[in-house]
């Protein structure tokens, strides 16, 4: 049986005696076996490009191609772009881009005709399919529920399909990934219930900092959050590339909540627990519609309840559900019952430390990712496949999904799937756990966005932040300015926190104040991480 690896985070030869006949012989096979082995997939003239770089380059090649492309993916150990190609003509266009160009032999029309013919003749509960470009076939998963007549109607489609289609079993069982309240979380390494909704609101004066903390990964908008007390947080995570500018400045009332931890003040986190009709979740990021706070979640947690706490007594009530969509797709909105909350757009990262959320960018196979549930904390792994579909049972059925090696448990339902300072999904569910291993789909943020209406954070950003903040390196240098105007344009709450929006002009100011807490403002503000090796748009 294949299973997918728990998590990237862990990461003969024989001498022979030879004549000199034979080494002659090797010889001359040796000047004849490049050509003899000629490989379509020849990488010797291949560029290495940042992530971002090659999205850009890989969607304006997609649309040259046309009918003769069949995907792409991003090669991370070898920074390279893999188009793939269904004849010689098209792959010398791509290697003159400099991308490497992979001849194969399913067209993207087979590859989508197979899961048209698997939905209609295979949709059996406990499997899932989605297209992979890494191996050109639809990749079929079927968890240890798929036996007896189920295995065999599933085999029977896709036998008929053999070289387009592979089939792999999971020692798992697919499920949503949303747990009961009695549930205690933090049993592998993430923050408590309790914890999480403690530290809601960057609270905590350590916590606080948090934020500044993941700003050296969240390029120009870290610039805002070396305000004191969490001041930061005003978002300034949208200052990158400019989308979100002073809008996102309204976080700053959040400074408030230093030594309070008041979750309806100061909004929650990503990945932090919220608890409805008897179920935990997790929240994935905080947006705004029209101007007012609210929050993605799942939509099998939308439909569990109504109204959503910070506490699993139910004392603590943060949102009401304004739309949820399960099981076409698996998203909810939830908007904040006090329209003056001050939702930072941040993720927790289970350590004290919080990651800034600027943009959303849609997801690419081979992209590294990290995930926050109020479970099993943070975890990382890659996207493995896209436009995936997977049958839960009892007729849920969800097109559309993220593919991913990342673990995840009951209660991290919904929570926040990112890559460096971009939303890219939310938790849906999956097979396995975190010791095991399996693979967990996610609802991608950008089709939830444009759904609802809603954008990351306070500012003008959203889905179609993604290439605008291609630029935040770029504007670091001005981010602190943008930050400090923020602060003014916060109502005041550049003062309210002793001239935090002031101080974040200079980029490090304040930091001192949140120096315990591993302020990584300090640091590195304008670093966007385009050379980290990440797929994003």
């Amino acid at each position: 049986m294949e299973v997918s690896e728990l998590s990237h985070r862990r990461v003969n030869k024989r001498t022979l005696a030879i004549s000199g006949a034979a080494v002659a012989a090797l010889g001359a096979a040796a000047i004849l076996l490049p050509n003899a082995n000629a490989n379509p997939d020849e990488t010797s003239g291949a560029k290495t490009f940042s992530s971002p770089v090659a999205v850009k380059l890989a969607r304006s090649l997609a649309a040259d191609l046309g009918d003769n492309g069949a995907g792409w993916y991003y090669d991370n150990a070898n920074r390279q772009l893999v188009m793939n190609v269904v004849d010689e003509d098209s792959a010398e266009g791509v290697r003159a881009k400099g991308a490497v160009a992979k001849i194969v032999t399913n067209s993207m029309e087979d590859l989508k005709a197979a899961t048209k013919t698997l939905s209609s003749d295979a949709s059996v509960p406990g499997t899932a399919w989605s297209i992979d470009p890494v191996t050109n076939k639809v990749q079929v998963t079927a968890d240890r529920t798929v036996t007896g007549a189920k295995w065999a109607t599933l085999t029977k489609a896709t036998d008929q399909m053999e070289g387009t289609v592979s089939v792999k079993r999971s020692q798992g069982e697919f499920k949503k990934f949303d747990g009961e309240e009695a549930a205690q979380p933090g049993d592998n390494g993430g923050a408590g219930a309790g914890d999480a909704a403690g530290d809601a609101g960057a609270g905590d004066a350590a916590g606080a900092a948090g934020a500044a903390g993941g700003a050296d990964d969240a390029g120009a908008g870290g610039a805002g959050d070396a305000g004191a007390g969490g001041a930061g947080d005003a978002g300034a995570g949208g200052a990158a590339g400019g989308e979100q500018g002073a809008g996102g400045a309204g976080d700053a009332g959040g400074a408030g909540d230093a030594g309070g931890g008041d979750a309806a003040a100061g909004g929650l986190d990503g990945g932090d627990a919220i608890f409805g009709g008897g179920a935990r979740c997790s929240l994935g990021f905080n947006v705004s519609v029209d101007g007012a706070p609210g929050f993605l979640t799942a939509g099998h947690c939308g439909n569990a309840s109504q109204t959503w706490t910070s506490d699993e007594a139910g004392a603590q009530q943060v949102g009401t559900v304004q739309d949820s969509q399960f099981p076409a797709s698996d998203f909810a909105l939830v908007m904040y019952d006090d329209a003056t909350t001050q939702a930072s757009s941040t993720v927790d990262l289970q350590d004290g430390s919080t990651q800034e959320i600027g943009r959303a960018v849609e997801a690419s196979v081979g992209l590294k990712v990290q995930r926050s549930g109020s479970t099993t904390g943070v975890t990382d792994g890659t996207v493995t496949g896209l436009n995936a579909t997977v049958n839960y049972g009892n007729g849920d059925i969800v097109n559309g999904l993220i593919q991913t090696d990342v673990c995840a448990e009951p209660g991290d339902s919904g929570g926040a799937m990112f890559a460096e300072d971009a939303a890219v999904g939310l938790t849906s569910g999956g097979s396995g756990d975190c010791t095991q291993g399996g693979e967990t789909f996610f609802q991608p943020v950008t089709g939830a966005l444009e759904a609802t209406g809603a954008v990351i954070g306070a500012g003008d950003g959203g889905a179609g932040g993604g290439d605008a903040a291609g630029g935040a390196g770029d504007a670091a240098g001005g981010a602190g300015d943008a930050a400090g105007g923020a602060g003014d344009a916060a109502g005041g709450a550049g003062d309210a926190a002793g001239g935090a929006g002031d101080a974040a002009g200079a980029g490090n100011a304040g930091a001192g104040d949140a120096g315990d807490a591993g302020a990584g403002a300090a640091a590195g503000a304008g670093d966007t991480g385009s050379d980290a090796g990440q797929g994003l748009n």
